[in-house]
């Protein structure tokens, strides 16, 4: 009865002993991120590079709007031949819309994961670093990982992250 008890009580305590050893902190990768002087450079080049895209899909709207009243005018007037060209055209230059966008769509996505994975590289390698040189088990992000509760025990490594990357 005597050993049950004890072993009872082992595993009851091992578990309390280990558990207050182990450290665990959490951080907000998103806030780090957006301090980043690489992050804003970035944010800029995405930005010009999305008016530049905007701006030319509006230009090519505004070129096919145009055609396409010129079409409704002129069609009762047009020869059935012409008439049917014309709107085969309107036609193409619709699919050629269709087709720039979803590739523009397509080229911002991967300029976006082109621009932000570096920092990201850079951002991890600082996570790392803080939790080696203060011995953290884990360090959970709050802006990657949806973690429903944070104790009081888990340490915010925030700012220890931004001055390993040299962020005020």
């Amino acid at each position: 009865m005597l050993k049950k008890i004890a072993l009872i009580a082992a595993l009851f305590i091992l578990p309390l002993a280990a558990g207050a050893q182990a450290k665990f902190a959490h951080m907000n990768s998103q806030e780090v991120m957006t301090a980043m002087p690489e992050f804003a450079a970035a944010q800029t080049k995405l930005d010009n590079m999305a008016k530049e895209y905007q701006s030319e899909m509006q230009r090519s709207e505004e070129e096919f709007n145009k055609k396409y009243q010129e079409f409704l005018t002129q069609q009762d007037s047009l020869p059935q031949n012409i008439a049917e060209r014309r709107q085969k055209e309107l036609n193409d230059m619709y699919q050629r819309q269709m087709e720039f966008q979803q590739e523009a769509q397509q080229s911002m996505e991967k300029a976006r994961q082109d621009e932000l994975t570096p920092i990201m590289q850079k951002l991890d390698a600082a996570i790392q670093a803080v939790g080696q040189a203060d011995g953290y088990i884990y360090i959970f992000d709050l802006a990657r990982t949806p973690i429903v509760y944070v104790g009081k025990e888990s340490v915010d490594v925030t700012a220890k992250v931004k001055t390993q990357l040299g962020i005020k």
